[in-house]
């Protein structure tokens, strides 16, 4: 089991090392959301694009509707863009007591979190939302007309989105607990079932209250806890043999 934190640093050393991290965080976010910026016109064609073929039309029912918009997804956009910087700091903050031959799991660890969730974002985007959009759009009545106002589209869009990708982090997570020593392979064996209705809840609070959406949300994330299953293991073996080699002993 890894230690948290280094042995010659007080709680107040803790403490500040926290702050500077956050501060980092922060500034990253704040980079990323500029990057945003220069393309947000391009982000809500992307968006907006999942409505083309559906009988359907978006609408801006207050006056600073696109302003408000633009500013939250120019703030998402900065944490997306930051994510690999945001796993740097949280990794480094958690596991300080980590080995030589642990950090330099540290890269292939911070390219698999972003590559996570984007691999999550695009699941979200090409097949939960468009079979979301059909279903409640094929529910319409007579001549009325689905309306929808765009601030409201968005934030079904993100919500889907964002919480698609941190659930897609799962792995990510288990690989982090499993090296300071807080789950192991035969933990999560034990707890599946329960895990199983955690996921099944999570899938429900993310996907629209249908059925299928459920579905297609939930069975990724049942292949992603058995692949967290092997994660675990893994980062136990290499804590494990840098505990027990002749170099780590005393």
């Amino acid at each position: 089991m890894v230690e948290l934190g280094h042995g010659d640093m007080s709680f107040l050393d803790h403490l500040e090392e926290l702050r500077w991290r956050l501060i980092k965080s922060v500034v990253s976010i704040l980079i990323g959301s500029g990057i945003t910026f220069l393309f947000i016109d391009e982000i809500i064609e992307i968006l907006v694009f999942p409505t083309k073929n559906l009988d359907l039309q978006l609408q801006v029912l207050r006056v600073q509707g696109m302003f408000l918009i633009k500013w939250g997804l120019t703030i998402i956009g900065g944490v997306i863009v930051s994510i690999p910087v945001l796993t740097y700091h949280f990794w480094k903050f958690v596991t300080p007591g980590l080995h030589g031959n642990e950090q330099r799991y540290l890269f292939p660890l911070i390219l698999f979190s972003f590559l996570s969730f984007l691999t999550g974002i695009v699941f979200a985007y090409f097949v939960l939302i468009p079979f979301s959009l059909s279903f409640f759009t094929s529910m319409g009545y007579g001549d009325v007309q689905n309306n929808f106002s765009i601030n409201y589209y968005f934030s079904f869009m993100t919500w889907i989105l964002l919480g698609t990708g941190l659930l897609f982090q799962l792995p990510v997570l288990a690989f982090i607990f499993s090296s300071i020593g807080l789950l192991t392979p035969p933990f999560m064996r034990h707890y599946r079932r329960h895990a199983i209705v955690v996921i099944l809840i999570l899938a429900a609070m993310i996907t629209p209250p249908d059925p299928i959406s459920l579905f297609l949300m939930a069975l990724p994330l049942l292949v992603l806890y058995e692949l967290s299953i092997g994660v675990s293991w893994f980062a136990n073996r290499i804590t494990s043999q840098d505990e027990t080699s002749p170099d780590q002993t005393n």
